[in-house]
């Protein structure tokens, strides 16, 4: 199977050393590291505005799922073969160890059915989080993704659902201005609607 245009074509040798790089990392608090096309990246934690909207979501994801089976995680490792992502939340079953990854690092994406991010200033961070995280969950198949972005103009949430993992992309993107219901249209959050009421101020 041949590369995506881009991502760098597929070495054993530097996927191994990237990801013995990124165990051995050794970060100042406040900081992650993800493996995303073929680098590492390292970012800060999120301002207060950050924090305030993880936790709406998190809130609303966490009534929704009540009695599912499922739950909601942040700050967990969510990984690939040897690439590493960290969303700012994910919906897995209660007990992560129905789903760990091979090295026991964190969980297999594969079996992770939503992830969020909250998108924060500056265009690397909007370029991260609307693109490279994007291709990264749809090659990974995590059949949901939510972007909320304070950023976009006045404010956007989308979603993106149906992925495919052999072109790293969704098939469907639906962006809405803030103010503007958007549903979650598939797994075990389906039906959710992300309101005002989440996005406000």
């Amino acid at each position: 199977m041949s590369a995506l245009a881009h991502e760098a074509p597929y070495d054993p040798g530097f996927d191994e050393g990237l990801w013995q790089t990124w165990k051995a990392m050794d970060l100042p608090e406040g900081y992650r590291a993800e493996i995303i096309e073929g680098s590492i990246e390292v970012s800060p934690t999120g301002r207060r505005r950050h924090t305030v909207l993880v936790h709406r979501l998190r809130w609303l994801l966490d009534a929704h799922l009540a009695d599912s089976g499922f739950r909601v995680f942040n700050g967990g490792n969510v990984i690939r073969g040897r690439k590493v992502c960290i969303p700012d939340l994910f919906v897995g079953p209660e007990d992560l160890d129905e789903i760990p990854d091979e090295e026991g690092l964190g969980v297999d994406a594969t079996r992770v059915p939503l992830v969020a991010e909250i998108v924060s200033p500056g265009k690397d961070a909007h370029r991260r989080d609307h693109i490279r995280k994007q291709r990264w969950y749809a090659l990974a198949g995590i059949p949901v993704s939510v972007v909320i972005d304070d950023f976009d103009d006045e404010g956007t949430v989308t979603v993106f659902s149906g992925p495919d993992p052999e072109k790293g992309t969704y098939a469907t993107k639906t962006t809405v201005s803030y103010g503007t219901t958007v549903a979650i249209p598939d797994g075990p959050a389906k039906g959710l609607e992300i309101t005002e009421t989440l996005t406000r101020p």
